[in-house]
């Protein structure tokens, strides 16, 4: 039985939104969860017009324990079961540690990876009991670099999503950690970066790497590093020491 219904998270812009296009344009009906309500609408819209499928729209804020378990209900709600979640909602602070609020570092973190773990955890509840789904986290090659407390939960996201694909593998679910590298989408722009704060050999393409994720996924991969440039990446952080790494951390903050 093919998927029928995907929830994806933070879909109004960016890799988010190309993952509700392109799953929309497979024929699968959307659950999208945004906390902007106008933005979110329009797009739910928009995907109903283009093409043709069920859109469901959850307002929430994912920072918020309050909201973020109306989510986690929907996941797990037995009657109307979503086959495949896509954790994409997040956001990055462009100071150093210590030049940001505290307070906002906390926000992070809990939509980078408090959210991802319970939204996970009902999701994998529900598709255990089935017998099939599947769950793509969109983590980020910073996952491998030291870049502060960005890079340490999305190196969470990565060593979570790497258990969760055996674990959970032989109950007919499939786990995909997407780790793609600077990408043209609002994500830096909201953060106040340029594109000039990195070479543009390094920017992808936000609907071509998410057509290689999903295609990942498909063929049941654990890990999706789009681009051949950030596939060398990944490979060079295994061999270089952390305090040289650490000397390109300013790369893409400028």
């Amino acid at each position: 039985m093919g998927i029928s219904t995907a929830l994806v998270t933070g879909p109004t812009a960016g890799i988010g939104r190309s993952f509700a296009h392109q799953l929309a344009g497979r024929g699968h009906d959307l659950v999208l969860v945004a906390r902007d309500a106008e933005r979110l609408e329009a797009e739910a819209a928009n995907l109903r017009r283009r093409h043709g499928v069920e859109v469901e729209v959850l307002v929430a804020d994912l920072a918020d324990r309050a909201q973020l378990a109306t989510v986690e209900s929907r996941l797990a709600d037995p009657d109307r079961p979503v086959d495949l979640l896509v954790n994409n909602a997040g956001f990055g602070l462009k100071g150093r540690f210590l030049d940001n609020d505290v307070e906002d570092e906390q926000a992070m973190l809990d939509v980078l990876v408090v959210a991802v773990m319970r939204l996970s955890h009902a999701a994998l509840s529900a598709m255990s009991q089935r017998g099939r789904g599947g769950v793509i986290n969109v983590s980020s090659v910073a996952a491998f670099l030291p870049r502060g407390t960005y890079s340490a939960a999305k190196s969470w996201v990565n060593s979570f999503g790497e258990w969760a694909a055996q674990e959970y593998r032989a109950d007919g679910i499939t786990v995909t950690t997407l780790c793609p590298g600077f990408t043209r989408t609002e994500f830096h722009e909201r953060m106040e970066v340029g594109r000039d704060s990195a070479p543009a050999f390094l920017w992808l393409d936000a609907d071509e790497l998410v057509r290689q994720a999903l295609k990942d996924h498909d063929a049941g991969k654990v890990l999706s590093v789009p681009g051949a440039q950030y596939k060398v990446v990944a490979g060079v952080t295994r061999v270089v020491p952390t305090r040289l790494l650490q000397k390109f951390q300013s790369l893409g903050r400028r």
